[in-house]
């Protein structure tokens, strides 16, 4: 019997959007797969137990790159090469990267997607701002108004602006409010935006690798 696929990601919001994002692209991941370990931090902390853990065949690693995406992935090497993978790539695959266990072992296949694109700063927010439907004026002026606020205002740091946006943007829907995850499935951000497809073809290549014919 194949062993348990499991997917890492930093947070609850995290854990949501990618339980919404796999059954609207039928990835067939469900939530029972995904685990939120709280921050990035304990992500970190826990990822070498998670790759000796017994019976996983698949591990997905999500984290956010925020300011520096190379320091993010240094961190990850680290640890995968700790645990005994050889051929670690000195860097992030933009596509997603996938990791091999070494031969005669009983570590996991590995995929990394560090958020948004594996290349830029940024975090969840900053992909999911890519499913907001294209076009949208409504979405043009939620953005001018946050980033409109004076500065003697604000509440949130520069890095948070985003999440600022996306709330904001989610508070003024028909259904004000709602979190990440079930905004997916209300369309209000938009799962079959070609901006997600890459991030949808490495969980398929990940968790659903093609078996060559014998």
């Amino acid at each position: 019997m194949a062993g348990k696929k499991l997917l890492l990601v930093e947070g609850t919001d995290d854990e949501h959007v990618f339980e919404h994002l796999c059954y609207e692209r039928q990835v067939g991941i469900f939530d029972d797969d995904i685990m939120g370990q709280g921050n990035d931090a304990k992500l970190l902390e826990n990822l070498p137990i998670e790759l000796l853990r017994s019976g996983i065949e698949v591990l997905g690693v999500v984290l956010d790159a925020d300011t520096d995406v190379m320091g993010r992935w240094d961190a990850l090497k680290q640890r995968f090469t700790q645990a005994g993978y050889i051929g670690v790539p000195a860097q992030p695959v933009s596509e997603g990267t996938i990791i091999d266990p070494p031969p005669n072992s009983l570590l996991p296949r590995v995929g990394v997607w560090i958020m948004p694109d594996n290349r830029s700063a940024g975090k969840l927010e900053d992909f999911l701002r890519l499913l907001v439907p294209a076009g949208s004026r409504l979405f043009n002026h939620v953005e001018s108004s946050v980033k409109g606020i004076p500065e003697e205002e604000r509440r949130f740091s520069k890095p948070d602006e985003i999440k600022a946006i996306l709330h904001t943007w989610l508070a003024w829907q028909k259904e004000p409010g709602r979190p990440f995850g079930t905004a997916i499935r209300a369309k209000y951000l938009d799962s079959n935006s070609s901006h997600a497809d890459a991030l949808v073809a490495w969980l398929k290549r990940r968790f659903f690798p093609q078996v060559p014919p014998s």
